[in-house]
């Protein structure tokens, strides 16, 4: 999967997140990486229309990612890199990200893809209530107030109980809640990790654990599709590293808002490679959720400016 749903936040130095001097650079990285993002999503819908099964999708993804990462990690330290003091949270995060992958893909091969990457920005909900069971966070009536409003944003795309409701729908949910699950990891082993130590564990745990599935669904990919395949993995790879540079020039509040603009543009590959045009339940519900994520952002930079610590960036996958 590729962010479908705002970023996370990264376990990256303290000194990393203290680079707020060029917001506006910060903005227009966000916004680039939406693109790339959207274009991994909009590809995989495309294999997965065309008969290919999301484990196997997902397989190539995160073998390119794997085969990017591990130069990176491998080369300029002698693998020091991939040396990390929370081994085991970083297979857990990796696993959750995996998680997350696998049901968007699923998703995707039922839904439109707004509707399926509207429904996926659930995960805040899931991070607010995951980060008070695990992490000991509180959160204050109107962080509550927000989280619930955002539940009827997803609600008013879904519409359970109606002849419009798809059961397909639960695929994107639960792919937001392992994001938020990875979420959570994340802010556990926060400051634990370089970034591309994190990024190398979810390209790893991912080949991995696919490698053993994918030869029971694996069917032989035609040269397109093989190249469609690789392009998933290096516009979702270089999406997700713009996002790790983006939050170095600006507070992580101000960006995640601007992570919507992703809903944008799948809007529009939608309809110019499936001729899908969303209904006015999912604008209208897409609208609920981007302004619950906002006032989140906004309450979130209230909250950290009180007790003065600087915000952390986003992860990636």
């Amino acid at each position: 999967m590729t962010t479908h749903v705002p970023p996370p936040k990264v376990s990256v130095p303290v000194q990393a997140a203290r680079h707020l001097d060029k917001p506006l650079f910060g903005l227009l990285l966000i916004v680039c990486s939406t693109a790339f993002l959207a274009s991994s999503d909009t590809m995989a819908k495309y294999l997965s229309r065309g008969g290919m099964p999301p484990v196997e999708i997902a397989w190539i993804r995160f073998t390119v990612f794997a085969l990017i990462m591990l130069p990176m990690v491998l080369v300029p330290s002698g693998g020091k890199a991939l040396r990390s003091s929370r081994p085991l949270l970083q297979v857990f995060r990796g696993l959750g990200l995996l998680g997350s992958s696998i049901f968007f893909i699923i998703g995707l091969s039922y839904l439109p893809i707004a509707e399926a990457t509207a429904t996926g920005f659930i995960s805040p909900i899931f991070v607010t209530s995951l980060s008070v069971i695990f992490l000991g966070e509180k959160v204050g009536l109107r962080r509550w107030t927000a989280t619930i409003v955002g539940l009827i944003g997803v609600l008013i795309i879904v519409r359970p109980g109606t002849a419009a409701f798809q059961p397909a729908a639960i695929f994107p949910i639960v792919s937001a809640l392992g994001w938020a699950a990875a979420l959570v990891l994340t802010r556990k082993m926060s400051g634990a990790d370089q970034p591309i130590t994190t990024m190398a564990y979810a390209a790893i745990v991912g080949f991995l654990v696919l490698s053993v599935f994918v030869p029971f669904y694996w069917t032989s990919p035609t040269p397109i599709q093989l190249a469609i395949g690789v392009a998933i993995g290096v516009s979702s790879t270089v999406g997700h590293w713009i996002v790790v540079v983006a939050f170095r020039y600006a507070d992580a509040s101000v960006l995640a808002p601007f992570s919507y603009v992703q809903l944008m543009w799948v809007t529009l590959l939608g309809f110019v490679v499936f001729s899908e045009i969303p209904d006015i339940w999912t604008f209208v519900g897409a609208a609920v959720i981007i302004a619950s994520g906002v006032y989140t952002a906004h309450r979130e930079r209230v909250r950290r400016a009180k007790i003065v610590v600087p915000a952390e960036p986003y992860p990636t996958s």
